[in-house]
């Protein structure tokens, strides 16, 4: 009995011991491997294929090991977005999916016309307006005068709306002879838009001109029939025909160097002594010489020496009518005495031999006569607070009535004067577009958006 009961230990033991060596490859998650043999080396056990790949689909873009964090980072973002997921690529627990439209707490934004130039039809006894805030044109009678308790004067007639391709609308010219009106994008649209004078509404142009980017001022010789444009980016001016449409080229190009323009802005014909003015706001370049500069895709950085940029004080640059290429100016006006700040559009009063210049950053007019040259002082300025003139980008002459009207961008107001005004004088009246206390936000195509904890402001670039 006693050696039966020791054969039973035995058993038992034994058991417990597979038991418990089998319990611990089953732990360990695999089989007990021992030491390869002395000499061998690796060898393979088992294939198994990697599933189909589908070419068709969205993969990520393949870098070489060699490729440093920010060349991945950039590849990264190059890439097209994956397409949106389906309701049948979408997991059973990732739920329902839904945009989420919630309402600003509040809007910045100036509901009222801003005017950015201004041109008189004299057949038709009209004062025309560009609205650079709302993209529209307004034609009003001559002799509108809002009265100061009113809310605003209505115009006879607007063109504005999607089908005008009126954006950021800054030149404005009205043709002598048939009251078309021809209308300078500057910004987001590449293009002149002409409308006869009977249009109205939401309606399309009745021609259309390809123009390069960052065209600002407008001129017409009538006698040539020769139409000018001041381009911003490339610094430059192009002549087209006066009728010219389409993908028309120009019939010549100011540009270059030599020409010192340095973001040119407004200009004027004097075709009486065959003279161009162009006013510049002073943000200058130089250019590798023979290299084209078009002002394409927004920068006409092409071909600019780096380095090269400066601020030079304002300046009106004068050039023979019929310039072409790289022209050195004949003359020009430029430093403190002229009391330039970021001057606008310009017109010629070729009867009396003055240049009256809109000067947004002094909140004035300038009158300089059409020989004037170097650091003069102008021989009248319309300047004061009686004159209701603040953030003026355009003026006109009226040589038939007599009359200078003036654009004012910081006030939604235009304001007439006589020829010969000078100092703080009183308009003889306005066209006001909003209410009398309504500021002019003058927010234009902004680009970014900060805000100052330490003042309690927003910062809006535009």
């Amino acid at each position: 009995m006693r050696k039966r009961h020791q054969q039973n230990r035995i058993l038992i033991l034994g058991a417990l011991g597979v038991f418990a060596l089998a319990a611990w490859i089953l732990l360990a998650g695999g089989p007990a491997f021992t030491s390869p043999p002395q000499g061998s080396g690796p060898r393979l056990v088992a294939i198994e294929p990697l599933p189909k790949m589908e070419m068709s689909g969205e993969m990520c873009q393949w870098m070489p090991v060699s490729a440093s964090e920010q060349e991945a980072l950039f590849a990264l973002l190059q890439q097209q977005p994956a397409s949106p997921p389906t309701a049948a690529s979408m997991n059973a627990d990732d739920g329902p999916r839904m945009t989420i439209e919630r309402p600003p707490l509040r809007v910045i934004k100036d509901p009222y016309p801003t005017y950015s130039a201004v041109a008189v039809d004299m057949m038709n006894n009209e004062i025309v307006l560009q609205d650079e805030n709302l993209f529209q044109i307004m034609a009003y009678d001559r002799m509108t005068n809002t009265p100061p308790s009113a809310t605003m004067s209505e115009p006879k007639r607007v063109i504005g709306g999607h089908h005008t391709n009126m954006e950021f609308n800054c030149g404005l010219y009205i043709d002598p002879k048939n009251g078309d009106i021809y209308s300078v994008n500057n910004d987001t649209l590449n293009t002149l838009v002409i409308f006869s004078r009977e249009q109205r509404g939401d309606v399309p142009p009745t021609r259309e001109l390809e123009t390069p980017h960052g065209t600002y001022g407008i001129a017409v010789d009538e006698g040539a029939e020769e139409m000018f444009l001041t381009v911003q980016h490339a610094s430059s001016v192009v002549v087209y025909r006066k009728y010219a449409q389409g993908e028309e080229e120009p019939l010549r190009t100011l540009v270059g160097n030599k020409t010192m323009m340095a973001d040119p802005h407004g200009i004027a014909v004097d075709t009486k002594n065959g003279w161009m003015f162009v006013v510049n706001y002073g943000n200058y370049a130089a250019y590798r010489e023979g290299e084209e500069r078009s002002g394409g895709g927004g920068s006409g950085g092409t071909g600019r020496v780096p380095g090269s940029g400066k601020f030079f004080p304002p300046s009106i640059t004068v050039y023979p009518i019929k310039a072409n290429g790289d022209v050195a100016p004949i003359r020009t006006i430029q430093g403190p005495k002229t009391q330039m700040n970021w001057p606008g559009h310009m017109a010629v009063d070729e009867t009396t031999g003055m240049l009256y210049v809109a000067n947004d950053g002094g909140n004035s007019v300038l009158a300089f006569k059409v020989t004037d040259g170097g650091d003069v002082a102008p021989a009248r300025v319309i300047k004061g607070p009686r004159t209701g003139i603040k953030n003026p980008t355009g003026v006109f002459v009226d040589t038939k009535n007599k009359e200078i009207v003036v654009a004012n961008m910081g006030n939604h107001q235009a304001t007439v004067y006589d020829l010969t005004a000078n100092g703080d004088v009183p308009p003889k009246r306005v066209i006001r577009a909003a209410p009398a206390d309504h500021p002019a936000l003058q927010i234009g195509n902004p680009g970014a958006v900060a805000y100052d904890t330490k003042r309690d402001e927003i910062l809006v670039p535009n």
